[in-house]
Order: C-alpha cells, then structure tokens, then sequence
C-alpha cells in the first residue's frame, strides 16, 4: 500500500491522541454489549429455545431449529457489513457505531418479549427470526466501525496491541450472557427457567445500551477519516468524482477480501463449536448437567479475555501472519483432543478442553483487527475489513453449530465434527500464504 505523508501524518507519534484510551473503552464497551446480545442468543438456543419455540419436536431436532434461526441471523451481516461499511466510510465510523449498538439493543429487549409456541403458534419462532436477522445486520456493521476506530487512532508500532482490546468484547460478551444465563438456571428450577427465567438477561440489554451510548457518543471521530474525507472532497471539487467503496474494494483489494475471508474460516468455525456447541453436546449427548457445561466455558471465556492482548502485542512483535498461523495450525491439532476431553466428562477436562481451545483462537482472533485494517485504504477500509470478515461469517460461523449437530445426528460420534473443524484450519493456513505481512504499515491513503 502506498504511503503519503501529511501534516497530520508526520510520524506514527503524532498521530496518537491523548484520547486513545477513551475510544478503547468506548470500542470494548460497545463491542461488549453487542457481543453480549450476539451470544446470548446462540446459548439460548442451545439451552432453551427448543423447549419454547419448538416443543413439538424431539430434543436434538428441536435444537436443529433453533440453531437453524441462530444460523439465520448470519445471513443478515454481510448485508449490514454492505450497508455500514458504505456509510461508514462517506459519514465516519462514530455515527454507524451509535446506529449499531442501538439496532442491537432494541431487537435483543424485543426478543425478551416474545411469546413462546404455546402462545403465538409458529408466528412465535417467525418473530424470532425477524429480530435475529435485525442482530445480525447490526453486528454486520458493528465489528468493522470498532476496530477501525482504534486502529485509525493508534499507532503503527502498537497497532496490534490496541487494536485487539475491542476484540475483547467477544470474550467479554460472552462471558456476561453465559455468566447471566448461568446464574438464572442457579438460581431457578429448570421449570421456571425455561417458562420466564431466560427472557431476563435479554430484557437487561437495555440497561447495558443505555451505558454503551453514553460512552460511545463522547468519543472523537477517526483523525485518518476526516483527513481522507478532506482529501477525497478536494479531489471532487477538481472534477474526480469518488468511486463508491464497495466498488473501489472490489477493483483494488479483491485478493485482499479472498484473503480475510479465508481467514476467518479456522477462527469462526472453532469459535462457535467451542462456545455454542459445546452446550448441546455436553448436555443432550453426554448428559452432563447444564452448569457444568456452562461454568466450563465462562472460565474459558475469562482466560481468554485476558490473553487477547498479549497475542495483540506479540503480533506487533513477529508480525500478524506468524501468530495468526500458530492458531490455525493449533486448532487444526487440538480439535481431536477437544472431544476427547469432553467424553471424559470430567469437569477438569471440560475447562482444559474448552480453554486451550480458545487460547488457539486467540491467536487468530487478537491480530486480526490490526491484519485486516492494514490491508485496506482509509475510505474503503470500512467497506473491504467488514466485508471479508462478514461474509466469512456465512460459510464459517453461521452453519457451524448446525453442521455440527447434523453431524452428531447422522454419525452419533464427534469425529466427523474434528474432520470438520481441521479443513477450516487447512483453508485458513493457505489463505495465510497467500496474505501478506502488514505489521508495520502505515494507514494511509494511497
């Protein structure tokens, strides 16, 4: 990428403002909640929508369904990633960050509300799946705006390192829902959990919006957009009219989408097989009891929040491609000993199992917001960043608790699952080949 300097631009220092530490927390806060709201979703589905939208199935095909409309939500955010990645890059990345956190919050309040079959006959899991999609347009936008934010206000030296923080709200998020999820199933028989108990955490998504908004709204808009904005407005006034950014992404870093959605297969497949289906297995195939599972994953969840920006600093240190392909390799590996430990259903093994799994993800996940920023220019980097890790999300994350299931009903054993999760790890080594290094670089506009 071509780097031009500006008075604004006259060293990686000068770029840094005294507010860094203000958008980190504005982006982890916000990415929290929305993750919060994401997460709390797949382990409902897991854990009880079957029981209130679809009771007049069997078990394991009545928690197909739900993670059929968990599934559906990821169809919606390459359409967000198209929608904000656009405006976020003509208006800025702060106002598509408010619009997104507030979608989020209102469509997960809302799901809180909905009756269950019993009530509503099919319109229950129809209204269902409307809010979910109106989630996954919102998340569609809500990644790229966070991560931008952070990297356009950074420094190239520690880009990586503060670039990872809002990759920390995925962790974070779901360790608040599965912490909430779990406390309720604590506190209440499983009668009253399934009846009302699980529609409390939703409805406290208000409560979380409302402290997300007033963080977010007093952070200052990306120093490197208005300066692209500025000269993209000179360029129009001579006559050179701007391409629109998809456009522009499409004829200047279409082998970098292909790059970045390739990615993501290791890191989104492994993610939701540890986190999401890991529920179901433990609980409707091995019949542990659901706390065990779920107190498995919080810890999981907790140790990883905190190795996300050590493997942040440590790509600034050897690079992005180094420490994305020591995850790849590593969930590729550990997928088989993953069901092994779990089988034991020795609750020591359920943790080592689930964490060392998710420390394999941190090592993809933590430089990946400062490896994508990089391989995009400032007024299309909102369209390319979100649109190679969203529409990832559609191949990887979205069908992935819902192959898995399928798997375990067609075969009753989880190696057809491990053979799974090792192909997204080889399509992820070999995108990673063919990726090149971008520690270092400046984020300029070309």
């Amino acid at each position: 990428m071509a780097t031009e300097t500006t008075p604004t631009q006259a060293s990686p220092e000068a770029r840094v403002p005294r507010g860094l530490a203000r958008v980190v927390a504005a982006s982890l806060v916000g990415t929290t909640i929305e993750w919060y709201d994401y997460f709390l979703y797949g382990s409902a589905a897991a854990l009880v929508f079957d029981k209130v939208f679809f009771p007049t199935t069997d078990p394991l095909t009545g928690t197909l369904l739900s993670f059929l409309t968990y599934a559906i939500g990821f169809a919606a955010r390459p359409v967000g990633a198209l929608v904000f990645g656009h405006y976020g890059d003509r208006l800025g990345r702060k106002r598509l960050l408010v619009v997104s956190l507030l979608m989020m919050g209102v469509a997960t309040t809302l799901i809180g509300c909905v009756p269950g079959y019993d009530t509503l006959g099919v319109a229950a899991p129809i209204l269902l799946t409307v809010l979910r999609l109106v989630q996954g347009f919102a998340l569609g936008g809500e990644w790229g705006g966070a991560v931008l934010l952070v990297s356009e206000h950074g420094d190239a030296k520690r880009r990586g390192f503060w670039a990872s923080w809002p990759q920390g709200g995925a962790p974070l998020g779901n360790l608040l829902a599965v912490g909430v999820l779990s406390l309720m199933t604590t506190l209440q028989p499983d009668s009253a959990f399934v009846a009302w108990g699980w529609r409390i955490p939703f409805l406290l998504s208000g409560v979380l919006v409302a402290v997300g908004l007033w963080i977010r709204l007093g952070v200052d808009e990306s120093p490197l957009f208005q300066e692209a904005r500025r000269r993209a407005e000179a360029r129009a006034a001579e006559g050179e009219p701007e391409q629109p950014p998809l456009l522009a992404v499409l004829r200047h870093h279409w082998r970098d989408v292909l790059v970045a959605i390739g990615a993501r297969m290791a890191e989104n497949i492994s993610y939701y097989v540890i986190v999401t289906f890991v529920l179901t297995y433990c609980v409707d195939h091995l019949k542990i009891e659901k706390q065990t599972a779920l107190n498995a994953v919080l810890i999981g969840s907790a140790i990883q929040f905190c190795l996300i920006p050590v493997f942040g600093a440590l790509s600034d240190r050897f690079g992005r491609k180094p420490v994305y392909l020591v995850g790849a390799v590593g969930t590729g590996a550990w997928a088989w000993a993953f069901f092994a430990l779990l089988d034991t259903k020795s609750f020591p093994a359920l943790v080592l199992s689930v964490t060392v799994g998710l420390v394999f993800h941190s090592a993809m996940y933590a430089p990946q917001a400062a490896f994508f920023s990089e391989l995009f220019q400032t007024r299309m980097r909102f369209s390319g960043a979100s649109i190679g890790a969203q529409f990832a999300s559609v191949a990887a994350g979205a069908p992935a608790p819902l192959i898995a299931v399928a798997l375990l009903k067609s075969y009753g054993t989880s190696t057809p699952i491990s053979v799974y999760v090792t192909l997204a790890a080889v399509v992820t080594v070999v995108a990673l080949l063919f990726a090149r290094e971008t520690r270092g670089g400046e984020l300029d506009e070309a």
